[in-house]
């Protein structure tokens, strides 16, 4: 998936915008009007998601585009792309509200199929395509947030499908969480091999609980499946979900 994005004006930006958008007709005139008098533009990947299927890899993959205007406010456009057309054909939508877009992807992801929308809040829905590469350990800092950190544990632990998974104890624990950051751990690893590619990633989760105490929850997602299924589990460390993975792939007997 993907095509180029040139620079140009804001204005040839957003006339190509429309002039790829199935449904270019539900954009205002008057959000047209402030694009094209924007003052600058810019464009950029805000998320992604690929399933792999016999047919083929399909995905979807969606592009903020921030139009800088005269009066010093921004405009957000965002498109959406996705190859559910005829023979993979990418089709494009566009949207001046986020919702609108949200029921979208929502639409597309449940055409592709995976796992169910509901157990991806929370996630991070890409991976750099330079972090698949990486031989060096990234250096990152926790940045904490405190944003219904108790329910995102508990959602993360939910959608856990390993028998192994943390138990009573973790989630009495989570209960107390006031904040939380989620990182990917820099150690994606994927297996190129055309529509087939298995791969999996780990994400941490660390959580501050009302004691002081952290929490770090491991999850691994990977389609280290029989039927390339997306799967999620999640263990109390690194380790553990290392082993997991390794596990999954010689039941396959594949090499990650």
């Amino acid at each position: 998936m993907g095509h180029s994005r040139a620079d140009g004006t804001p204005a040839e930006l957003m006339d190509g915008l429309l002039a790829r958008a199935q449904n270019g007709f539900e954009i205002g005139e008057a959000v047209l009007d402030q694009a094209r008098s924007a003052l600058m533009h810019q464009s950029e990947l805000r998320s992604c998601r690929q399933c792999n299927e016999r047919c083929g890899q399909l995905g979807y993959s969606t592009y903020r585009h921030v139009f800088l205007l005269p009066d010093g406010s921004s405009l957000l456009l965002w498109e959406l792309e996705h190859n559910t057309g005829e023979g993979g054909r990418p089709l494009y939508e566009l949207y001046a509200d986020e919702e609108a877009l949200t029921l979208a992807e929502r639409r597309v992801h449940d055409r592709l199929g995976g796992a169910r929308w509901e157990e991806l809040d929370g996630l991070p829905l890409w991976l750099p395509d330079q972090l698949l590469h990486t031989a060096e350990p990234l250096e990152s800092s926790r940045a904490y947030v405190a944003d219904n950190s108790a329910d995102h544990a508990r959602r993360v632990l939910r959608r856990a499908e390993n028998p192994d998974r943390p138990g009573e104890e973790t989630e009495r624990l989570l209960t107390t969480a006031f904040a939380h950051d989620i990182a990917l751990a820099p150690k994606p690893r994927r297996r190129s091999g055309g529509p087939d590619a298995t791969w999996c990633r780990f994400y941490e989760h660390a959580f501050l609980l009302a004691g002081g105490d952290e929490v770090v929850l491991w999850e691994l997602e990977h389609n280290l499946t029989r039927d390339g299924r997306l799967v999620c589990e999640v263990y109390l460390d690194e380790v553990s979900a290392e082993l997991a993975a390794d596990r999954h792939a010689r039941a396959l007997g594949v090499d990650l």
